[in-house]
């Protein structure tokens, strides 16, 4: 019996595995990229956000009205404001439990 090459068999699996690892860099840099918002556009999804009189220069809005599936730090980071001013100017909301419709002051 003659002895066959495995040469071209050893090569496919190394560039299997290379396109593995490509393929996984791809889908985690455009998840990354996203930033999790879910719609791939780079605009913020859901939540609205209501201007009242009196809006200061930076265009920040007065309040946000809540949304499904709203976290505080996701209104935090979406609009800009931090964690913490939102509890205190919010001091009844438990940020463990956001409810849909709620409206919470920004400033």
């Amino acid at each position: 019996m003659t002895k066959r090459s495995s040469a071209p068999a050893r090569a496919l699996a190394a560039t299997a595995v290379v396109c593995g690892f490509v393929v996984l860099l791809v889908v985690i840099a455009t998840s990354l990229s996203v930033g999790g918002d879910g719609n791939g556009d780079g605009r913020p999804q859901g939540g609205k956000s209501t201007r009242t009189q009196g809006s200061d220069s930076r265009g920040m809005p007065a309040s946000y009205v809540v949304q499904n599936g709203d976290t505080l730090t996701s209104i935090a980071h979406r609009m800009g404001v931090p964690v913490k001013r939102i509890q205190t100017l919010n001091p009844g909301v438990d940020p463990q439990i956001l409810i849909s419709g709620e409206k919470l002051k920004l400033r």
